[in-house]
């Protein structure tokens, strides 16, 4: 699929129509029958097309995915729909009315702004993924407000504009690329072009260092239901600041500089911090709040005596805590007539699937537990429970 242009002609929009929702199984038998009265290559690409909008389903909704064009690097790097909204309502509530997306990709980013009424300049170097955010801006009815344009990023100017957002491409012919001066283009260029405009915001991976975050920036770390997204860093907001934001919501939690809590003996509750909190270095915080500390000073559990409702953390209720011992799991478990096992693990080397295999081959009841690999001052340790309602 190298030309989308078929694909937007009658013909290619009324077979698009006609392979919607064909499953994978079907494939070969829709082809054969549509070749009879359509070119093969505009079937295999309306085909490839219609399997694109189904994964693109997770992150932009049916209705969207349903009527945009999409590539696979696309699909697979674009910002969730959710995110992209997010992000979107940040920058207008910070005056922003127009904004420079060097990186468009298929353009998920430029319509989210396009929605909270701000004014785009999508820019991508890659032909064919400038057409499809073209093609996007088109279908979604925001080409008045999406300019898209085939260019290098690095030769575009933004003067003129309120804003600039980076999405460096993270991802090579080897996988996924974790030095930021590898990213395409480099951190250091899109933040010499942050700095260059009145406000800005770089989409960066999650696991980035804290200590190449510049002084200037803000760095937020962004979850959505529960699964860690981006981080983002921002400029013309407030430099050193850290939050880490969960999404639906918006909640945020912002940075106080609070050391690291106490390590405790564990207590009745553990609660896990969400992805965003760790990320971001916030635990502490999240911790203060619950009155609680942590049960080993590497891990990132947080222990309390008492359950305190909080968006940031997800509350367990421990009733053992026992020396990491396979057998002895697995007697526990047919003592108690646990048929579903859900295994977590934070500083532990053992695979959840594996120890599942082995201590629960078959249910031994209904009851419900959660076991936790982890250290407790420093030792292996397996702590039992479940989830903790206020």
């Amino acid at each position: 699929m190298n030309d989308l242009a078929p694909l937007l002609t009658p013909e290619g929009r009324a077979l698009l129509d006609a392979v919607r929702g064909t499953a994978p199984a079907d494939e070969l038998a829709v082809a054969t029958r549509l070749r009879r009265d359509h070119p093969a290559e505009l079937v295999s690409a309306a085909l490839g097309q219609a399997r694109l909008r189904q994964r693109a389903e997770a992150k932009f909704g049916a209705e969207d995915a349903r009527r945009m064009f999409f590539t696979p690097n696309g699909v697979e790097q674009s910002t969730r729909a959710s995110v992209a909204a997010y992000r979107a309502e940040r920058m207008k509530s910070l005056g922003i009315t127009s904004v420079a997306d060097l990186c468009c990709g298929i353009g998920g980013d430029a319509i989210a702004l396009a929605r909270a009424g701000i004014r785009v300049l999508a820019v991508d170097r890659d032909p064919l993924t400038a057409a499809a955010a073209r093609a996007n801006a088109e279908a979604l009815g925001l080409a008045g407000l999406i300019d898209v344009r085939e260019a290098d990023v690095t030769e575009v100017d933004t003067a003129g504009f309120d804003a600039v957002f980076v999405d460096p491409a993270r991802r090579g012919g080897r996988g996924r690329i974790f030095d930021p001066e590898a990213y395409s283009p480099p951190l250091s260029w899109a933040i010499g072009a942050a700095l260059a405009a009145p406000h800005a915001a770089l989409k960066i991976a999650p696991g980035v260092p804290h200590e190449a975050i510049p002084d200037a920036a803000e760095a937020e770390w962004i979850s959505d239901g529960g699964d860690v997204k981006e981080a983002v860093l921002w400029f013309g907001t407030e430099p050193g600041a850290v939050r880490a934001t969960l999404l639906p919501g918006p909640r945020t939690l912002l940075g106080t500089g609070l050391p690291n809590p106490e390590v405790r003996s564990v207590g009745r509750y553990l609660y896990e911090p969400d992805g965003a909190v760790v990320r971001a270095h916030l635990v502490a915080e999240a911790a203060a709040a619950l009155d609680g500390g942590l049960i080993d000073e590497t891990i990132a559990y947080v222990t309390a005596d008492t359950l305190r409702p909080t968006p940031y953390a997800t509350a367990y209720e421990i009733t053992d805590r026992l020396p990491f011992n396979v057998k002895k799991l697995k007697a526990l478990l047919r003592e108690r007539g646990v048929g579903i096992l859900t295994v977590k693990k934070r500083g532990s080397a053992v695979e959840p699937e594996e120890l599942r295999r082995k201590v629960l081959p078959k249910p031994q009841g209904s009851r419900a537990v959660t076991v936790f690999l982890t250290r407790v001052a420093g030792a292996p340790t397996m702590l039992i429970g479940g989830p903790a309602t206020c």
